[in-house]
């Protein structure tokens, strides 16, 4: 017996890998909708407290040039899900209706041959459940996409925009006698469908959550899970009773809803020893906030811009058991990686690795995550602009860059074919307040070749054609002008 039990240790240790399945971290993987860079009171916003997610980011490690691959929401979850550069899989924009992603060039959903993170980790044991947004494919006129367990979720749990089992929001304001429904003709793209008020449903998500974790701990499985709100997205309903006045007002009353309903999952987690020491919790924001309701701190632009305000995400890493003791609490200011990132660096944190014969465009940044290191991802990044938002909106006259890189402290905006160069160093200027491309003209070139080859190499969508043609109309009455993006 004495043999036996050195066999097994030595075993255990050349073989470099956990001695059993509870070994292996769970990782609950959080996805804001809409939140900007500075709306978490720890990233210094003054006009609301987030004291939940504030604690988390005391006992963790904050990211402050974290990005996202895209600065609306589809390709940005979908970066998030491959590893992959979300225009591999020609999905550039947010996934509408049949017609308006024809128009702009995009997929109806995300392929289900695309590698997932999901996919992965349930291939080495993992179980894996997804509740909140998808927005991956099954919305709208769009009822023949796969459900979201067929890209390698054991359960899923979502909203309006997915298929399968879901949430649907019921709205009250003051004065009501009887709550709203939105987005009722979702019923049809999933049962069983559950009503609740939208400014409780993100407690509909984690209550749902819990048991799924609880039950994988009983089976002796390690777990990730998604969980994706969109409280923060318009149309904000926070509680009757903390309602506010204004855009900002709600916005920020629903933020601060939001922060109270993660304190019922993450203290679950912290009462746990076993939960507290072995999961690792991270929480970021999809792409900027809607202009004039959230915060992108100092940065310029907003959601759907390729300005550091559209792209940057607020990240906080926490995980008591798996982080550098002396990093907790800190906030990392240097390293500079993006959400496709994650994938590989969470399959490394996981012992496993990618699907076979496929290639990530994200790099393995564990050891930073956990505090064990300080590195950047070493290739560029790159992004290209929704298809449809040559502007912001057809009332605003600005007209956008089309393509964006950053390597090192610089980063470069331009047009699909290289003019009108915006060059700023993000060292001196995280704001991108002066144009520095008639300074520095070899920098320029050298970087605009390189954007431009990463552009060609991706499949296209319409953005060259949508940048000269007229906003189409919508009634306002419409499915489609009720749509949430």
């Amino acid at each position: 017996m004495k043999h036996l039990w050195l066999f097994l240790i030595l075993s255990s240790l050349l073989l470099g890998t956990p001695s059993s399945a509870a070994e292996r971290p769970n990782i609950v993987m959080i996805f804001i909708d809409d939140m900007g860079w500075g709306d978490f009171s720890c990233f210094g916003n003054p006009d609301a407290q987030t004291p939940n997610v504030d604690r988390l980011a005391s006992e963790g490690i904050r990211f402050s040039q974290f990005y996202v691959n895209s600065p609306i929401c589809s390709p940005s979850r979908c970066a998030l899900t491959t590893g992959q550069y979300p225009q591999r899989w020609r999905i550039t924009s947010f996934l509408n209706n049949r017609a308006d992603n024809e128009r702009r060039g995009v997929a109806q959903w995300l392929d289900p041959k695309a590698p997932t993170l999901a996919r992965a980790l349930q291939q080495h044991g993992y179980a894996t459940g997804h509740f909140g947004k998808w927005h991956l494919g099954g919305q709208r006129d769009v009822d023949d996409a796969p459900p979201i367990t067929a890209y390698g979720f054991d359960e899923s749990l979502t909203n309006f925009e997915g298929m399968g089992p879901k949430l649907l929001p019921l709205t009250m304001k003051p004065g009501d006698t009887e709550p709203g429904k939105i987005w009722a003709d979702a019923e049809r793209l999933g049962q069983p469908v559950t009503w609740m008020q939208r400014s409780e449903i993100t407690t509909g998500f984690i209550t749902a959550a819990i048991p799924f974790m609880d039950k994988a701990a009983r089976q002796k499985k390690p777990f990730y899970i998604n969980l994706w709100p969109d409280d923060v997205h318009g149309p904000w309903c926070p509680p009757v009773d903390q309602w506010a006045d204004g855009k900002r007002g709600l916005y920020l009353s629903v933020l601060q809803s939001m922060d109270r309903q993660f304190g019922l999952l993450f203290d679950h987690i912290r009462r746990d020893p076993d939960l507290r020491e072995n999961t690792l919790i991270l929480i970021c924001s999809d792409n900027g906030p809607e202009i004039g309701v959230g915060s992108a701190g100092p940065f310029r632009g907003f959601k759907t811009t390729l300005y550091e305000g559209g792209t940057r995400s607020p990240l906080i890493v926490w995980s008591p058991g798996l982080i550098a003791k002396d990093k907790a609490g800190t906030h990392n200011t240097t390293s500079v990686f993006a959400a496709f990132d994650l994938v590989p660096s969470l399959l490394k944190i996981a012992g496993t690795s990618p699907l076979a014969d496929v290639t990530l465009d994200g790099e393995d940044l564990s050891a930073t995550l956990l505090g064990k290191g300080t590195a950047s991802r070493s290739a560029p990044l790159f992004w290209r602009r929704p298809p449809d938002r040559k502007t912001v909106n057809p009332t605003l006259k600005e007209r956008l860059p089309d393509l964006a890189m950053r390597e090192g402290d610089w980063k470069l905006l331009c047009e699909y074919d290289g003019t009108l160069p915006q060059l700023y160093d993000l060292a001196k200027d995280p704001g991108e307040t002066t144009n520095l491309a008639s300074q520095h003209p070899d920098v320029v070139k050298r970087l605009t070749l390189s954007l431009l080859s990463w552009h060609r190499s991706m499949p296209p969508d319409n953005g060259p054609q949508l940048a000269t043609a007229k906003p189409a109309k919508k009634s306002p009455s419409s499915p489609a002008n009720r749509q949430q993006k």
